[in-house]
Protein backbone atom coordinates (compact mmCIF):
# COMPACT_ATOMS: atom_id res chain seq x y z
CA UNK A 1 0.00 0.00 0.00
CA UNK A 2 1.76 3.22 -1.09
CA UNK A 3 2.38 5.93 1.02
CA UNK A 4 0.85 9.42 -0.03
CA UNK A 5 1.96 12.51 1.42
CA UNK A 6 0.04 16.13 0.97
CA UNK A 7 -0.22 19.53 3.02
CA UNK A 8 -2.06 19.97 5.72
CA UNK A 9 -5.25 22.14 5.03
CA UNK A 10 -7.47 23.94 7.44
CA UNK A 11 -10.00 21.03 8.06
CA UNK A 12 -7.54 18.91 9.38
CA UNK A 13 -7.11 21.01 12.72
CA UNK A 14 -9.01 18.72 14.30
CA UNK A 15 -6.56 15.60 13.00
CA UNK A 16 -3.30 17.69 13.35
CA UNK A 17 -4.16 18.33 17.31
CA UNK A 18 -5.49 14.69 17.78
CA UNK A 19 -1.59 13.79 16.40
CA UNK A 20 -0.07 16.11 18.95
CA UNK A 21 -1.99 14.30 21.69
CA UNK A 22 -1.28 10.87 20.43
CA UNK A 23 2.79 12.16 20.08
CA UNK A 24 2.44 13.62 23.55
CA UNK A 25 1.14 10.30 25.02
CA UNK A 26 3.60 8.41 23.57
CA UNK A 27 6.25 11.05 25.12
CA UNK A 28 4.65 10.81 28.32
CA UNK A 29 4.03 14.68 27.67
CA UNK A 30 0.09 14.27 27.36
CA UNK A 31 -0.18 16.23 30.29
CA UNK A 32 1.80 19.38 28.78
CA UNK A 33 -0.20 19.82 25.91
CA UNK A 34 -2.00 23.15 25.70
CA UNK A 35 -2.63 24.01 22.50
CA UNK A 36 -6.43 23.70 20.59
CA UNK A 37 -7.57 23.38 17.62
CA UNK A 38 -7.95 27.05 17.55
CA UNK A 39 -4.51 27.31 17.76
CA UNK A 40 -3.19 25.04 15.27
CA UNK A 41 -5.72 26.68 12.83
CA UNK A 42 -4.08 29.84 13.61
CA UNK A 43 -0.73 28.59 13.12
CA UNK A 44 -1.08 26.57 10.39
CA UNK A 45 -3.45 28.27 8.52
CA UNK A 46 -3.42 31.55 9.58
CA UNK A 47 -2.88 34.90 7.07
CA UNK A 48 1.11 34.44 7.87
CA UNK A 49 1.98 31.42 8.86
CA UNK A 50 5.11 30.59 10.56
CA UNK A 51 5.17 26.75 10.71
CA UNK A 52 3.46 24.14 8.11
CA UNK A 53 2.27 20.52 8.36
CA UNK A 54 2.17 17.66 6.16
CA UNK A 55 -0.43 14.88 6.28
CA UNK A 56 0.89 10.76 5.36
CA UNK A 57 -1.80 8.90 4.09
CA UNK A 58 -3.05 5.10 3.31
CA UNK A 59 -5.84 4.14 1.38
CA UNK A 60 -7.09 8.12 1.60
CA UNK A 61 -6.77 7.62 5.27
CA UNK A 62 -4.66 9.92 7.44
CA UNK A 63 -2.16 8.01 9.39
CA UNK A 64 0.65 10.44 10.36
CA UNK A 65 1.67 14.13 10.45
CA UNK A 66 5.11 16.50 10.11
CA UNK A 67 4.74 19.73 11.70
CA UNK A 68 7.56 21.84 10.61
CA UNK A 69 9.06 25.38 10.00
CA UNK A 70 11.71 26.84 8.17
CA UNK A 71 15.06 27.88 10.28
CA UNK A 72 18.17 29.64 9.07
CA UNK A 73 22.33 28.73 9.57
CA UNK A 74 24.57 31.79 10.16
CA UNK A 75 26.87 29.13 9.17
CA UNK A 76 26.06 27.71 6.29
CA UNK A 77 24.43 30.76 5.45
CA UNK A 78 20.89 29.49 4.11
CA UNK A 79 17.83 28.40 5.52
CA UNK A 80 17.14 25.10 6.58
CA UNK A 81 13.86 22.78 7.39
CA UNK A 82 13.27 22.32 11.56
CA UNK A 83 10.80 19.49 12.05
CA UNK A 84 8.90 19.56 14.97
CA UNK A 85 7.21 16.82 15.02
CA UNK A 86 6.63 13.62 13.22
CA UNK A 87 4.28 11.01 14.56
CA UNK A 88 2.83 8.11 12.72
CA UNK A 89 0.09 6.14 14.21
CA UNK A 90 1.36 2.75 15.71
CA UNK A 91 -1.12 0.80 13.24
CA UNK A 92 0.68 2.07 10.44
CA UNK A 93 4.41 1.78 11.84
CA UNK A 94 6.64 -0.17 9.13
CA UNK A 95 4.41 1.20 6.46
CA UNK A 96 6.91 3.78 5.30
CA UNK A 97 4.78 6.29 6.29
CA UNK A 98 7.53 7.91 8.90
CA UNK A 99 10.33 7.54 5.86
CA UNK A 100 8.32 8.95 3.01
CA UNK A 101 7.53 11.95 5.61
CA UNK A 102 10.75 12.93 6.02
CA UNK A 103 11.84 12.11 2.44
CA UNK A 104 9.34 14.64 1.22
CA UNK A 105 11.20 17.27 3.51
CA UNK A 106 14.46 16.27 2.28
CA UNK A 107 12.81 16.55 -1.50
CA UNK A 108 12.16 20.21 0.06
CA UNK A 109 15.52 20.72 0.99
CA UNK A 110 17.09 19.71 -2.25
CA UNK A 111 14.93 21.33 -4.28
CA UNK A 112 14.76 24.65 -2.57
CA UNK A 113 18.60 24.70 -1.47
CA UNK A 114 18.02 24.42 1.78
CA UNK A 115 21.17 23.73 4.01
CA UNK A 116 19.51 21.12 6.24
CA UNK A 117 16.82 19.35 7.88
CA UNK A 118 17.13 18.81 11.79
CA UNK A 119 14.91 17.29 14.61
CA UNK A 120 15.51 16.72 18.18
CA UNK A 121 14.12 12.89 19.97
CA UNK A 122 14.02 12.19 22.98
CA UNK A 123 17.26 10.23 24.64
CA UNK A 124 15.35 6.98 25.49
CA UNK A 125 13.07 6.84 22.32
CA UNK A 126 15.49 3.89 20.82
CA UNK A 127 12.93 2.77 18.01
CA UNK A 128 12.85 6.20 16.57
CA UNK A 129 16.90 7.08 17.37
CA UNK A 130 17.59 3.66 15.54
CA UNK A 131 15.06 4.43 12.83
CA UNK A 132 16.49 8.07 12.26
CA UNK A 133 20.17 6.29 12.18
CA UNK A 134 19.34 3.91 9.41
CA UNK A 135 18.40 7.08 7.13
CA UNK A 136 21.27 8.39 7.75
CA UNK A 137 21.31 11.16 10.12
CA UNK A 138 23.58 12.30 12.27
CA UNK A 139 23.36 12.71 16.17
CA UNK A 140 24.54 15.95 17.50
CA UNK A 141 25.80 14.94 20.84
CA UNK A 142 27.93 17.80 21.63
CA UNK A 143 24.66 20.23 21.76
CA UNK A 144 22.78 20.51 24.21
CA UNK A 145 18.84 22.07 24.07
CA UNK A 146 18.00 24.95 26.38
CA UNK A 147 14.90 26.20 26.61
CA UNK A 148 12.85 29.13 28.64
CA UNK A 149 9.20 29.45 29.43
CA UNK A 150 6.94 30.52 31.55
CA UNK A 151 8.46 32.95 34.56
CA UNK A 152 11.66 32.47 33.71
CA UNK A 153 11.06 34.17 29.92
CA UNK A 154 8.95 37.08 31.18
CA UNK A 155 11.50 37.69 33.44
CA UNK A 156 14.16 37.91 30.75
CA UNK A 157 12.00 40.35 28.83
CA UNK A 158 11.09 42.83 31.05
CA UNK A 159 14.66 43.54 31.66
Amino acid sequence: MPVAIRPAVPEDSALILQFIRNLAEYEKLLDDVRATEGDVTVALFGENPKAFCDIAEIDGQPVGFAVWFYNYSTFVGRHGIYLEDLFVRPSARGSGAGKALLANLARRCVDENLGRLEWSVLDWNAPSIAFYDSLGAAAMDEWIVRRMTGDALAKLANL
